[in-house]
């Protein structure tokens, strides 16, 4: 597939990187030649140096026979002209933008639906990382939460701790603790390196475990791996911006929730916006003022402004004041692995969550979608089978005869409104939705294949 990426900040040099060994054609625009250099230096890619928007840039890019352009340069109206005029010149037929205003994503039906713009798929970090943060907030005690099929089915990561009713004991113990709850571990993570999960295989402390269950089943296979958590009622937001108004505005309501942002005028445009958000105006590492709002009561603090080192700090500061959980919002992906399971609970990188959404357009076959899990080196995949058993290989056909690549898992697929976990036994049918799990995103090329029917790839 030959796919332009107009933008080589962090989210278009991180999915280049997720690109390039897939049998993809990358070209990389930007108008900031070092950046290009250093990638062009590090991946195997082509490189053109001008703004994005220009037909003249684009062409030399190979808009002409390109299949794909995405756009994620820090400029929405950039990545808006990018795609009109890839459509409107150059016919290409499939267009991705970045888009952060909430002032273009409020008239989106009218401006994006072929109206004004044609772009084929919006993608909006600040309302990804809102809904991958309230995923968080709903179970308590969960280090990501993946939904799939419309919410009927969870994919979730777990630290086993001590005192686990599974801790110590073997996988297949698992149906005998929750008889009339069905669930399949996906992989397990033991110090950094992926455990295929079989029957015989012990789940230790510490261990990071990976599974699918129906969404009303989550808390109790959660149980079973760690104690459960008390859910959470009283959270604290720090940054005012469209991270945090945003993720306010859903959670009121349900949850007690108080928000600090330090610009004044902004403090008073919040507490008119939020109807049940108490908006305070202060530092957030104002030890008085986290005090005085009752820190050790708070079960989650969250840090989501626009700089690193102010979240991790007021982060640590209100987890020493007897704060229960703390989630930070991390800019820079170094710092995430650094900052996450100390005395911070979880790292939220907003690239790796638009990431997410972005290879769901751009992956082959008929992918609904696809999460980047443990910072990018492992994924899920959401693939619905097509065909049938004279043009599918996976139409008609067990889970157990399917040749899946290494490190590959199905989990469980999800047929009409049923959540099927999957068995060696269960028979793949048209339109199924099959979750899928890869340690290792080099095979994702094999599983596209096998998802695709043959006229199509023939």
């Amino acid at each position: 597939m030959k796919i332009i990426i107009v933008g080589a900040g962090q989210v278009g040099g991180t999915l280049a990187e997720n690109l390039v060994g897939e049998n993809n054609e990358i070209t990389l625009v930007d108008t900031d030649a070092v950046r290009l250099r250093e990638l062009q230096d590090k991946y195997d890619l082509r490189v053109i140096c001008g703004p994005g928007s220009y037909p003249s840039v684009l062409r030399e890019a190979g808009a002409d026979d390109a299949d794909m352009l995405v756009a994620v340069t820090s400029s929405d109206e950039c990545n808006m002209v990018a795609c009109q005029i890839a459509y409107s010149l150059f016919n290409v037929p499939n267009k991705v933008a970045r888009i952060r205003s909430h002032a273009y994503l409020s008239a989106r039906e009218t401006l994006f639906k072929g109206e004004v713009f044609h772009i084929d798929h919006l993608i909006s970090p600040e309302q990804l990382v809102i809904e991958y943060m309230r995923r968080l907030i709903e179970y308590p005690g969960a280090l990501q939460v993946a939904d799939f099929a419309g919410g009927r089915l969870g994919l979730v990561a777990v630290k086993a701790y001590y005192g686990g009713p599974l801790v110590g004991n073997a996988l297949a113990t698992l149906k005998e603790h929750m008889p009339n709850i069905d669930t399949r571990v996906a992989a397990i993570f033991r110090q950094g390196r992926s455990i295929r999960p079989q029957g015989t295989t012990i789940i230790e402390a510490d261990d990071e475990v990976f599974f699918v269950a129906a969404s009303g089943h989550i808390r109790a296979v959660m149980s079973e791996l760690q104690r459960l958590e008390s859910p959470y009622r009283r959270i604290m937001i720090v940054g005012g911006g469209n991270v945090g108004a945003g993720l306010a505005r859903q959670l009121e309501g349900r949850y007690s929730v108080k928000l600090i942002e330090r610009n004044a005028e902004r403090a008073e445009v919040l507490s008119e916006m939020l109807e049940e958000t108490i908006v305070f105006c202060g530092d957030s590492a104002d030890q008085e003022l986290l005090l005085e709002e009752h820190i050790e009561q708070i079960d989650v603090f969250i840090a989501v402004t626009n700089d690193d080192e102010a979240n991790i700090m007021s982060a640590m500061l209100a987890k020493k004041l007897g704060a229960r959980k703390a989630i930070v919002l991390i800019q820079r992906s170094a710092y995430v692995d650094l900052v996450q399971g100390g005395t911070i609970d979880i790292a939220v990188s907003p690239q790796q969550a638009t990431i997410s959404a972005l290879l769901t357009h751009v992956r082959r076959a008929d992918i609904a979608n696809v999460y980047s899990l443990r910072r990018g080196v492992a994924e899920a995949i959401e693939a619905i089978a097509h065909g049938d058993e004279h043009t599918s290989k996976v139409v008609g056909r067990s889970i157990g005869e399917l040749k899946l690549p290494p490190g590959a898992t199905i989990g469980a697929i999800v047929r009409g409104d049923d959540v099927l976990i999957a068995h060696d036994s269960t028979v793949i049918q048209q339109d199924d939705h099959v979750v899928m799990f890869l340690v290792d995103k080099k095979h994702i090329p094999e599983v596209e294949r096998l998802f695709q029917p043959s006229p199509f790839f023939l």
